[in-house]
């Protein structure tokens, strides 16, 4: 058997998925792979030969029309239509009544039909291989990705630094001052990079559903540096220059909250379907995984950190199939924690030292308020003023003893602009419209 994972360049980590020549390329078995195409025949009907090719994502020459052919011999499906002069690939192909026998016991086993799944191994292998392909931040790239928000440089220069690790990020402070903002600009940097996932894997016998399209973005074809084939299963007449099992994404930014269980975090078994979902952090793999409002999970936030300790610490994870067996897998995931709670409230010191980069987004000061305001008033096209605001804060804020927070300027904004269309006057920072928005806006607690 030929090597599945092909040429890549060691030196810089780089990995392309190489064409996929013949069926023993696939690392999967000639039966596994006849089973997979009857199934799909048996629930789409008569499909031609390219066709077959593109929803199994193999090559059509040398590898489906080889399929194809063995389950003609055995007499399990037969061809229906042909047009002269385009080859086997324009075929139509039926499943015969031998065919829909042997379709229903592989459906009994699973129900999956869909792209071929990559074997586990070689997945392990390319994720390890494609690490060193991260983009390492500088000061410069950092007010870049952050350059819309405003932050203290105190916090500022923690963030890059923690970001770099690739390792854990505790993100905390009171809520509204950009936590989850953050977060998401250290995602759409990930997002810049490119990285190569399978649709599915293949471990022992089961199939372990990988590409999400939620979770994952496709790179446009022709972006992202090395050539790449088609970044979907796509046209499978022209000849492939990858391996079409797999897809090049953007680099993941995967986020959950409140949803998140420890049962989240291992293999997904449908038993009606039989087969497997991968968890949150391997659709991370290679990117960012932001847990959300940590501590208002429905586990407990140590349960929930204890989960990670080893992943953490030895860069690999441990997943456990519905039989009991448990498979490593590369964790190269950056998790972000962001919580509102006081850390002393989530858990206690001896866990917090295990989280690498701990760093407090706290409240804004009163000039960061202030550009913080100006900022938002342009975007929103609220007239701004610098008596309006000192207003604002005297009465609002000082008076009453308010924290200020960095989401109070956007939301105040909003409640501007709703009551100036109710009263049709523009909007603008007046005495009156000031008091009429926090009024709104505000709740003594």
């Amino acid at each position: 058997m030929t090597n599945p994972l092909g040429k890549t360049n060691m030196g810089t980590g780089l990995f392309s998925p190489p064409p996929i020549n013949s069926v023993e390329d696939t690392g999967l078995s000639a039966l596994w792979l006849q089973d997979l195409t009857l199934k799909i025949l048996y629930s789409q009907g008569f499909l031609s030969g390219f066709k077959i090719a593109e929803t199994i994502a193999l090559p059509f020459a040398g590898v489906t029309d080889n399929i194809l052919e063995s389950l003609k011999r055995e007499k399990l499906i037969e061809v229906k239509s042909s047009q002269g002069g385009l080859g086997e690939g324009s075929y139509t192909y039926g499943i015969t009544q031998a065919g829909v026998a042997r379709a229903r016991e592989a459906l009994e086993r699973s129900q999956y039909s869909g792209p071929a799944p990559v074997p586990f191994e070689v997945y392990n292998e390319a994720i390890r291989r494609q690490r060193a392909g991260r983009l390492t931040v500088t000061t410069r790239t950092m007010r870049q990705i952050l350059s819309q928000l405003i932050i203290s440089e105190k916090t500022f220069q923690k963030l890059g630094p923690a970001l770099n690790s690739g390792s854990s990020i505790f993100l905390y402070g009171p809520p509204g001052n950009g936590k989850t903002s953050v977060a998401r600009a250290f995602g759409n940097l990930a997002l810049s990079q490119v990285l190569y996932v399978p649709y599915a894997l293949y471990l022992d016998g089961q199939v372990i559903k990988v590409y999400d399209q939620v979770s994952h973005r496709l790179v446009p074809e022709g972006e992202g540096g090395a050539s790449s084939g088609t970044g979907s299963t796509g046209n499978l007449r022209t000849s492939q220059r990858r391996d079409p099992r797999w897809v090049k994404i953007r680099r993941p930014f995967v986020v959950v909250g409140g949803e998140l269980t420890l049962e989240g975090l291992d293999l997904v078994y449908d038993d009606v379907h039989k087969y497997y979902e991968a968890p949150f952090q391997v659709k991370a793999n290679g990117g960012i995984l932001l847990i959300d409002d940590f501590g208002r999970q429905q586990v407990r936030p140590r349960d929930l950190l204890n989960r990670w300790i080893v992943p953490l610490e030895n860069r690999v994870d441990f997943l456990t199939l519905h039989n009991g067996r448990k498979v490593e897998v590369p964790f190269d995931v950056t998790i972000v924690f962001s919580t509102n709670l006081p850390p002393k409230d989530l858990v206690d010191e001896a866990f917090l030292r295990r989280l690498r980069h701990k760093i407090e987004i706290g409240d804004p000061s009163y000039e960061e308020y202030r550009e913080i305001f100006k900022r938002v008033a342009s975007d929103k096209r609220v007239e701004y003023n610098d008596q309006g605001l000192a207003y604002l804060l005297q009465e609002w804020y000082i008076k009453r003893n308010r924290k200020l927070r960095a989401s109070h300027p956007r939301d105040l904004c909003d409640q501007i602009l709703d009551i100036s269309s109710y009263l049709g006057v523009p909007p603008a920072m007046s005495r009156d419209m000031l008091d009429r928005a926090a009024s709104a806006y505000f709740v003594d607690i």
